[in-house]
């Protein structure tokens, strides 16, 4: 298993193509703004996109980034897009994504990352603790979780 940052991968098509096959709104969303270039001006441009891939194949994905659908700014750097490929679930494998995430967010001076989900019991199995319910950009409640790094 390799980890990799999208911006400095070749055969960025193929890629986008993986995470487009997503069977997850979000997951097809992240492929259109990957390949239309409105990543970097919806997410901050220090954006990152972390692929798991084992060769060809594409386990998981997550992305690093100064905004999310959370609109308070104060709160940075989030990590979001956070997915696995049904066939690789189970295993622990967005862990090894996270934690990327969270090495990226204390090498740039960050104490701590966020995640904005609706997913109850999920991100405390990667040592995240939730901070406060907050209103995203759709208007809906979203529960706000925080990881010391």
């Amino acid at each position: 298993m390799q980890i990799k940052e999208f911006s400095q991968i070749e055969n960025k098509d193929y890629w986008i193509g993986k995470i487009a096959q997503a069977d997850w709104s979000a997951g097809k969303y992240l492929g259109q703004i990957l390949s239309d270039g409105s990543f970097y001006d919806l997410c901050g441009s220090k954006a990152k996109v972390f692929l798991l891939t084992e060769e060809n194949e594409l386990l998981s994905f997550c992305s690093y980034a100064e905004i999310d659908d959370v609109p308070d700014t104060s709160l940075k750097p989030w990590i979001g897009f956070v997915y696995t490929f049904p066939a690789f679930r189970g295993k622990r494998l967005i862990a090894k994504l996270i934690d990327r995430a969270c090495s990226c967010a204390k090498e740039e001076g960050y104490k701590a990352v966020y995640v904005s989900t609706d997913q109850k019991g999920l991100y405390e199995n990667f040592g995240f603790e939730f901070l406060q319910e907050m209103q995203d950009r759709r208007g809906d409640i979203s529960l706000v979780y925080k990881r010391i790094v």
